[in-house]
């Protein structure tokens, strides 16, 4: 694990070299409060002003320099000098002006590695001084929770397996003193039946799960945190074609979310009762994979034609959900990997959000904005309930024709959650498809972030 704790430190003075970050608009003014030196520095790098520009300015001795980046990026953002975290020399840093803010996680972040099958680079940590010390904590518990997730999802399907979710959810339970109870194999089939039905081709060391951790006082709110696992997806039956196979190893990037946001709920001691569930199932083709066609049973008690095999997230999220709201939560939140449609409509860096609840949705927003993390509410249309009609069981997993499908895959989901609890549902990719400052190509969490902040506004006093 990336030591994040030895990145961000209290300024207490001690020596370290500057970083001037100066806005484009500023620049004229304060290039023009330079010495002549550093001027001509700057005049040699052919500098503009414009966005991204940097050099290494000299100082007054020959072993005496500062680093200037030009930077559009707000003061709010975690990845305003985020590039620096991952370029400088191994050293001691300060800004010349303003706090660092946000700024320290994209710096930690900047330096993370996922390391598991090639050797990491050896470079010394790059640490960051901040006058701002109260928060450098939980500062370093977002870069944990967000590398966690990057982590997870990096995996490879060999190594990360319902098993491994599982592990994983453990290791956590350990850290916090949460208690884990996991339902595995056939003995799904009764009280799970679509968790069991989208797994039960897998081989035994693979077999299908639902996993519950709980934590916290039984007396404090009840939330619950619900994180689509599939471990990898060939798409069943329906089988995908090899291009769209060859990420599947992110199916689970739904719940790398759930852990991650859980293990932020249980460092914080957020005073509420913590409920994760996550459906831990690896879609493979077998003798004995779900068809379509098939009607499935529900815990619910509903009947599901299954008219697509590769629509298998929404199965297990549907018994997950139900579960969950089998114990009166106030709050239930899901994460998954849900459908390309969402993609489509926002891109990957945008996560859509849907909820029923006025000011949930609120807050999640605005909690996106603060955090520079943020969603865009779809809705859940009522209009479009009716092309979940089946004409053998009370619905279907998905509907013909594509339309709307995240809408659709989300009216589903509805479906299986009590009425008396609020509920929000994030369509997560859990991928960068490039890289960007403190962001590398590969697993990456969205709307982390907002949803532990809205989590802390709703049930802690800070």
């Amino acid at each position: 694990m990336t030591d994040f704790a030895s990145m961000l430190q209290p300024d207490r003075g001690q020596p370290a070299r500057t970083i001037h970050v100066v806005e484009p608009d500023a620049y004229e003014s304060w290039l023009a409060k330079q010495s002549q030196r550093i001027r001509t520095t700057i005049a040699a790098h052919r500098l503009t002003g414009k966005p991204g520009d940097r050099a290494v300015l000299p100082g007054e001795t020959a072993d005496d320099w500062s680093m200037l980046l030009v930077c559009n990026e707000a003061v709010t953002s975690p990845w305003r000098i985020a590039s620096l975290g991952a370029s400088l020399p191994a050293g001691t840093y300060r800004l010349a002006e303003g706090p660092v803010g946000a700024a320290g996680l994209g710096w930690m972040l900047a330096q993370h590695q996922f390391t598991r099958y090639v050797k990491p680079d050896a470079t010394g940590p790059r640490v960051l001084l901040t006058a701002d010390a109260a928060h450098i904590d939980e500062t370093v518990r977002l870069a944990e929770a967000t590398a966690l997730v990057r982590n997870l999802v990096n995996t490879g399907a060999s190594d990360m397996g319902p098993a491994d979710l599982e592990a994983a959810a453990e290791t956590l339970a350990k850290r916090h003193g949460a208690t884990v109870t996991t339902t595995r194999g056939d003995a799904l089939a009764t009280g799970y039946p679509m968790i069991h039905a989208v797994g039960q081709a897998a081989s035994k060391d693979r077999a299908p799960r639902l996993i519950e951790l709980e934590w916290g006082d039984p007396s404090h709110p009840r939330i619950a945190l619900v994180g689509k696992g599939v471990t990898f997806d060939t798409g069943g039956l329906d089988i995908k074609p090899s291009a769209g196979m060859r990420l599947m190893k992110k199916d689970m990037g739904g719940a790398a979310h759930a852990l991650a946001l859980a293990s932020l709920v249980m460092a914080a001691k957020l005073p509420v009762r913590l409920h994760l569930l996550i459906p831990a199932v690896e879609n493979s083709i077998a003798g004995n994979a779900f068809r379509p066609g098939d009607v499935l049973a529900t815990r619910k008690g509903l009947t599901v034609e299954n008219t697509n095999t590769d629509a298998e997230g929404r199965l297990v999220l549907g018994d997950a959900l139900t579960k969950a709201g089998e114990s009166d939560p106030e709050l239930i939140l899901d994460f998954a990997t849900l459908t390309g449609a969402a993609r489509v409509a926002l891109g990957p860096d945008l996560p859509p959000m849907f909820t029923d609840d006025e000011s949930l949705a609120a807050d999640l927003l605005a909690c996106g904005l603060e955090q520079n993390d943020q969603m865009w509410r779809l809705p859940l249309w009522n209009g479009y309930d009716e092309m979940l009609k089946s004409d053998i069981a009370d619905m279907v997993n998905a509907p013909d024709g594509g339309f709307a499908g995240a809408i659709t895959a989300a009216l589903f989901l509805r479906r299986f959650v009590p009425k008396t609890a609020a509920w929000a549902h994030l369509d997560v990719f859990a991928w960068r498809p490039s890289a960007k400052p403190g962001r590398p190509k590969g697993g990456e969490a969205y709307a982390l972030r907002a949803a532990f902040a809205m989590l802390k506004t709703r049930f802690s006093l800070s």
